[in-house]
């Protein structure tokens, strides 16, 4: 069982930047893959972004490529994703989650964190 504690969102104004961390418990930690996702209010919950399990491949959705940044330390336990030049349109809550059953991007994992959220004003 893996316990998923995302941490880091706030508010911030367009043009900024938050650095989000996701906190596992367990020691299978840096054996999973691992993703983060976002809800804005009122659409479907998409793909962020996501890494393999040693951190070595990174996955991007297009909407954030060359913006956002994600990246892990299995030492800590913490999966983090670093938004820079954030958009009002990056409003969303933002989660994270272990273990893929299929593609990084589908959404399908079987651990997910409780969420937090990211506020981008204009």
């Amino acid at each position: 069982q893996v316990q998923l504690v995302e941490s880091g969102g706030g508010l911030v104004q367009a043009g900024g930047s938050l650095r989000l961390s996701c906190a596992a418990s367990g020691r299978t930690f840096s054996s999973y893959p691992m993703g983060w996702f976002r809800q804005a209010p009122g659409k479907e919950r998409e793909f962020v972004a996501a890494n393999s399990w040693s951190g070595g491949n990174t996955y991007y959705a297009n909407s954030v490529k060359g913006r956002f940044t994600v990246s892990r330390d299995n030492a800590k336990n913490t999966l983090y994703l670093q938004m820079n030049s954030l958009k009002p349109n990056d409003t969303a809550v933002y989660y994270c989650a272990a273990r893929p059953r299929g593609t990084y991007d589908s959404g399908n994992y079987d651990y997910w964190g409780q969420g937090t959220q990211v506020t981008v004003s204009s």
